[in-house]
């Protein structure tokens, strides 16, 4: 019954592109009107077929990890791209949507992110071990989107971008006073400390990364110009002239995003400035994959832009420059996996064939989803004062602004 029901669901949901099944049995059927992507799998076990029945999003990653779904080459972008682009999935079974309704239903219960579950959340994926980052990240352990103003930078030379890019926002000047929400190994508020200057504060709930950063502004004779705290940002009183958070709205739950933007507000200076960057969807606003919820990221939720510019309107905060950075995530996640690839039998050694599976599949997901799918990365940069920044985007790029001056003359 279970494969019948599979076989039938099968043939209604590929747009495009070709997938052949090989079930436990060994027969093998091939799905999809073909014209783009191909991919070939093997179920092992007759349970997995009904998993795969009942719950695709979550089961597809959980049998991967497992063994009992392979694919052929071990081509997982392959398989993934068949499923993750816009509009190739044409039906899915009623009982696939209910749960993600079920979920959208109950989003504010489900997000509810008190002090105590925000920092449960955290130690479940940052708080694994500094030595499985060291593996795949940048020598600065940047976990987040890098800015690949060129195609054939390095990981370290986009992180790097990235960090300047982001300075060059918030025109930071000695002295300044700087918050980091969600500063995780330091390396932003270490380079904002160092390279311009400024007395950082860094917030984490991580304690790995709290060790880690600590130790690094030791290390750097940096610990006159940088703290770092383990503390919920809800917690802090002071004002800063400048703050940054990179990739913490994403576990701050969408009822919390007015408090959040009210809490950057309270403690922004009248001539202050934030940047905010973060993972967006594009779309109307619905749950996460159940298998990154599960497994991955427990308690995030990547937003719909409608729901940050409404929390950010209701703190009447202005929205002085509004960047997407399409693509540019894409390409982090390939170079860490290529690393983690590089890297496997270390990985293994760490802890099991089953953690690297569950890890590749991750990567590998979110590349594919970066890419073809549904979400890129926002920054926001917001302002008290209609007048804090430049009205153009000149003091961004002042080389490609003489630039063009000299095209002109």
């Amino acid at each position: 019954m279970w494969e019948s029901l599979f076989r039938n669901m099968m043939r209604r949901m590929l747009r495009h592109g070709q997938l052949t099944v090989t079930m436990p049995g060994g027969q093998s059927e091939t799905y999809g009107p073909g014209g783009g992507p191909e991919a070939h799998i093997i179920l092992t076990e007759p349970d997995t077929v009904r998993r795969l029945l009942m719950r695709p999003g979550l089961a597809l990653g959980e049998c991967y990890a497992e063994g009992t779904l392979q694919v052929e080459g071990d081509d997982l972008p392959g398989l993934l791209g068949l499923f993750v682009p816009s509009g190739n999935i044409a039906e899915l079974p009623p009982w696939y949507e209910l749960p993600r309704r079920l979920q959208s239903a109950m989003r504010g219960f489900l997000q509810r992110n008190t002090p105590f579950t925000a920092r449960r959340n955290v130690a479940h994926h940052y708080d694994l071990s500094d030595d499985l980052y060291r593996i795949f990240l940048d020598a600065d352990m940047q976990y987040s989107c890098a800015y690949w103003s060129k195609s054939d930078m390095t990981l370290e030379e986009a992180q790097a971008a990235k960090k300047a890019h982001i300075a060059d926002k918030l025109m930071i000047k000695p002295g300044m006073r700087v918050l980091d929400i969600g500063s995780g190994w330091g390396g932003m508020a270490l380079t904002l400390a160092r390279d311009y200057g400024a007395q950082v504060t860094g917030v984490t709930l991580s304690e790995n990364q709290l060790a880690t950063a600590q130790a690094r502004a030791h290390v750097e004779g940096l610990e006159d110009r940088v703290r770092f705290l383990l503390l919920d940002y809800r917690k802090l009183e002071e004002r800063f002239d400048r703050i940054v958070s990179v990739g913490m709205l994403e576990h701050v739950g969408a009822p919390h995003y007015r408090e959040y933007f009210g809490k950057v507000r309270d403690l922004m200076a009248d001539d202050g400035v934030a940047l905010i960057h973060s993972i967006v969807k594009n779309g109307p606003p619905r749950p996460n994959n159940a298998w990154i919820d599960k497994y991955i990221f427990p308690g995030s939720y990547a937003p719909s832009a409608s729901e940050v510019y409404r929390a950010i309107e209701d703190n009447w905060l202005h929205q002085c420059d509004d960047e997407a950075l399409r693509i540019h995530y894409a390409m982090t996640l390939r170079a860490w996996r290529e690393r983690l690839e590089e890297n496997r039998d270390r990985v293994v050694e760490m802890f099991d064939e089953q953690f690297l599976r569950m890890w590749r599949f991750y990567l590998v997901s979110m590349e594919v989803s970066f890419r073809q799918g549904n979400l890129h990365v926002q920054q926001w940069q917001l302002a008290k004062s209609m007048s804090a920044v430049p009205i153009t985007r000149d003091y961004l790029y002042p080389a490609a602004r003489a630039d063009w001056m000299r095209a002109a003359e």
